[in-house]
């Protein structure tokens, strides 16, 4: 899939949410309450797939949270499936810490193919360096990445420093820090994150409108271009947008492959 406009670019979007179809409509809304910011579009996959396809967005990481421990398996199966229909697709599955069965879980995941465990702490309303949280890390370490949703000033669930203690103690982890390492908090996440661990990477997603393209790319630089996905956090925002957001940032064009598409791509061994 290629864009006239951004055809010189491989593009991998590396955070997207999608929901079934029977709940898409409140799911999205519910986000959009929760950060009060409106939404760009409902949350289904073929929406995904239309706005991505405006930059030619080849490969989509798409998730979805478990606010329940009930939702788990089932969430899994659905994202499962998603990957079949689509073949740009990228499924990471999802876990609570308040599950009965955690290694159930991580085996269903792999057993449906699925890349890596999506985590939202702030949804899931869990410290995410907390021993509950601790005994996904040490079942998935060196077996599945985790990607995890990154700071809100509003609660204490995924503060940087927080995010820091699973490297710290989790060192074969590959971990992907969501939002530049810390929504609303990106001070922080530039003060205790960047280039300290070989395990840790970020996507760019939900942070780009909340500044300018010149501290965008000082916070860039700070973690590493080299360390650095593009994502949109769908349907949060659109990609035609969020791209020229990030070619604003003013990269050189071997850096903004870097970003869009080489790290993600040598991260995850694809």
């Amino acid at each position: 899939m290629v864009s006239e406009k951004y055809g010189k670019y491989e593009i991998i979007d590396a955070h997207a949410h999608i929901f079934p179809e029977k709940i898409a409509t409140a799911a999205t809304v519910n986000i959009g309450h929760f950060y009060d910011i409106p939404m760009n579009g409902c949350g289904l996959s073929k929406n995904l797939v239309e706005s991505g396809a405006k930059i030619g967005v080849a490969k989509y990481l798409v998730c979805s949270t478990a606010t329940t421990p009930q939702q788990t398996r089932h969430i899994n199966e659905f994202i499962a499936g998603e990957c079949k229909t689509h073949s740009s697709f990228y499924g990471f599955g999802t876990t609570h810490p308040d599950s009965d069965d955690l290694e159930g879980d991580i085996a269903q995941i792999k057993a449906l193919g699925l890349h890596g465990v999506k985590l939202h702490p702030d949804f899931q309303k869990f410290k995410a360096d907390s021993p509950k949280a601790f005994k996904i890390y040490e079942i998935i370490e060196g077996e599945l990445p985790l990607m995890i949703h990154c700071g809100d000033n509003r609660y204490d669930y995924s503060d940087p420093v927080r995010i820091a203690n699973i490297c710290k103690n989790f060192p074969k982890l590959k971990l992907q820090a969501a939002h530049m390492g810390g929504y609303q908090q990106w001070d922080t996440a530039e003060e205790v994150l960047p280039r300290r661990f070989e395990n840790l990477r970020i996507d760019i997603s939900s942070s780009m409108p909340f500044m300018s393209p010149e501290k965008a790319a000082e916070r860039i630089r700070a973690f590493g271009i080299e360390n650095a996905f593009f994502g949109v956090d769908f349907p949060m925002w659109n990609h035609d947008d969020e791209l020229e957001r990030f070619l604003a940032c003013g990269f050189s064009e071997e850096e903004n492959r870097l970003v869009l598409s080489e790290n993600f791509k040598n991260f995850y061994n694809l």
